[in-house]
C-alpha cells in the first residue's frame, strides 16, 4: 500500500475520534486544595468563553463552558473538602457543557483563563473562597498601614515562604525527576520548626502545602500577619550539571546586578503563568504606588539581612555567589518588610538534588537560614519599632562629600543619608562593593534614584 493511501485510511480512522470544528475539549481537571480556598483548574484544547452563576438552597456554583465538550469522567472529589462536597457535569446540545459543583459554604469564585506556557496549554482556573475568608482578607488588605511605632519586645514574626507549589512544580532534578516544589516546601518546614522552637519568634507559613499562591498574594498574606521579615526559599536550575551552592538575592529596582540573577528573577516572575496568580492591573498599580513610596530602605534592610544569611550559610555548605545579588523578584516587593530570596542548592546540580531530597540536609540548610536570621533579628525588631514616617534624626546634609571609615559599607552609608544604595554607586561610578577607608564619595541629592 502507497504511502499516501494508508495515511489517508488511518486519518479517516480516527476522524470520528477528533472533537468537530469549533468545539473546545475541556481534556483534565485538577483539585488543589489549600487551608482557605479550592483551586479547579480546567485543561483546555484552546480559549473559550465560560459563565459562572452563584446559587444557594443547596449551595452550589454553575459553569458553562461554551461551544466546550469534556474528554473522559470527572476526577472523585475529596471527602475532606472544607468547601466541595460534589461534581457533575451534562451537556447543553450544541451551546457546550455545565459543570455543577455542590458547596459545602458559601463562597466568593475568582476565575481567570491562562495562556498557553511551556508545558501548559491554555487553562480555565476557578478559585472557590470561603466567604467568610474573603470579606475578612478584604477588611485586612483595606486597613492603612499604622505609623505607631511597636513595642520592640514583641515577636519577631518570621514570613517563611516555601516557592512554586501545585500546578507549579518549578525546578525538576534531572537524576531523580525531584521537585523543587516539595523540597523547598519541607526546608521551609525545618525553618518554622526552629522559629517556632525560639523565644520571640514567631513563624507564618506562606505556603504549607501543595497548592500554588500567587507571587502578590504572598506580600499579602505577610503583610496581613504584620511580618517583619519574609524570606522566599528555592532551589532552581540552571544550563549545565555543574553549577552548585547556595546564594541570596535582594530586590532591584534598577535592573540586575548581574545577568544570572536577571535569568533567576525572570524564570521566578513567570511563575505566576503557570500556577495562575490570577490578578488584574489594578493590582499592579497598587503595588507600584506602594513600593515608590518606601522601598528605598526596604532595599537596603533587605541588603543586610542576606548578607547575615550568606554569612551563615557559609558555614553549611559551599556558596554559589560570596556576596548577595540583586533583581527585580516580584515576590521581595513588598514596600515595608525585609525580604530575600534563598537559593539553597541548583537542583540541576546531580549531587545537589541528592543533597536536598535528604532530611538531615534540609535540617543544615534550614539551621543555616536561621542562623543568619538570628544574627539580623534585633536590628529588624529595632526598625519596627520607629514609626514609617519619622525621619532619620542625625543624618548629614545631602549633597556633601564623604570619606569612608572602618567598618562602612555601601548599605550603612546609603541607610545614614536616606538614600538609594544603586544612586550612590551610580554617581560614584563604583563597579563593586568594596570600599578602601579613607575613599571620598559624593552623596547624591535627596530623592536622587528615590523614584
Amino acid at each position: 500500500m502507497r504511502p499516501l493511501r494508508r495515511f489517508i485510511l488511518l486519518w479517516l480512522t480516527l476522524l470520528p475520534l477528533a472533537a468537530p470544528a469549533g468545539v473546545v475539549s475541556v481534556q483534565n481537571l485538577r483539585m488543589w486544595q489549600a487551608p482557605d480556598h479550592t483551586r479547579l483548574v480546567f485543561d483546555l484544547s484552546g480559549p473559550l468563553e465560560h459563565h459562572l452563576l452563584t446559587l444557594k438552597d443547596p449551595a452550589r456554583l454553575v459553569i458553562d463552558l461554551d461551544g466546550a465538550r469534556i474528554n473522559g469522567e470527572l476526577p472523585a472529589v475529596d471527602a475532606d473538602s472544607p468547601i466541595v462536597a460534589g461534581l457533575r457535569s451534562g451537556g447543553r446540545g450544541e451551546n457546550g457543557v455545565r459543570i455543577v459543583i455542590d458547596l459545602k459554604t458559601d463562597v466568593q469564585p475568582r476565575t481567570f483563563l491562562l495562556k498557553p506556557f511551556g508545558e501548559y496549554g491554555d487553562r480555565l482556573v476557578i478559585d472557590l473562597v470561603d466567604t467568610k475568608v474573603a470579606e475578612e482578607e478584604a477588611k485586612l488588605d483595606t486597613q492603612p498601614a499604622s505609623s505607631a511605632p511597636l513595642p520592640a519586645s514583641r515577636d519577631l514574626i518570621v514570613a517563611i515562604d516555601a516557592g512554586h507549589g501545585g500546578e507549579d512544580p518549578g525546578a525538576i532534578g534531572r537524576r531523580y525527576r525531584t521537585r523543587e516544589k516539595d523540597v523547598v516546601l519541607a526546608i521551609a518546614r525545618e525553618l518554622q520548626k526552629l522559629v517556632a522552637a525560639t523565644p520571640g519568634m514567631r513563624p507564618v507559613m506562606i505556603r504549607d502545602g501543595d497548592y500554588y499562591v500567587g507571587l502578590r498574594e504572598r506580600i499579602r498574606k505577610a503583610n496581613r500577619h504584620g511580618a517583619d521579615v519574609f524570606i522566599s526559599i528555592h532551589a532552581d536550575s540552571i544550563p549545565g550539571k555543574h553549577a552548585r551552592g547556595s546564594s541570596v538575592y535582594a530586590l532591584s529596582e534598577r535592573g540586575a546586578t548581574n545577568e544570572a540573577a536577571k535569568v533567576l528573577a525572570d524564570k521566578e516572575n513567570a511563575a505566576d503563568m503557570i500556577g495562575g496568580g490570577g490578578l488584574g492591573d489594578k493590582d499592579d498599580l497598587l503595588l507600584k504606588v506602594l513600593v515608590d513610596m518606601t522601598q528605598n530602605a526596604t532595599i537596603g534592610d533587605s541588603l543586610d539581612l542576606g548578607t547575615d544569611v550568606l554569612t551563615s550559610l557559609r558555614q553549611v555548605g559551599p556558596l554559589h555567589a560570596s556576596s548577595v545579588s540583586q533583581a527585580g523578584f516580584m515576590v521581595l516587593k513588598s514596600p515595608h518588610i525585609p525580604s530575600v530570596l534563598v537559593e539553597t542548592a541548583f537542583i540541576s546540580n546531580p549531587d545537589e538534588e541528592r543533597k536536598l531530597r535528604d532530611r538531615a540536609s534540609q535540617r543544615r540548610i534550614a539551621q543555616g537560614i536561621f542562623a543568619g536570621l538570628q544574627r539580623a533579628a534585633p536590628r529588624l525588631l529595632a526598625r519596627r519599632a520607629v514609626p514609617a514616617t519619622t525621619a532619620r534624626r542625625g543624618a548629614p546634609e545631602d549633597g556633601r562629600d564623604y570619606v569612608v571609615k572602618t567598618g562602612d559599607t555601601l548599605v550603612s552609608i546609603a541607610r545614614q543619608y536616606d538614600i538609594n544604595v544603586d544612586a550612590l554607586r551610580f554617581l560614584n561610578d563604583l563597579r563593586d562593593s568594596s570600599l578602601p577607608v579613607g575613599t571620598k564619595l559624593r552623596i547624591p541629592q535627596k530623592g536622587l534614584g528615590d523614584s
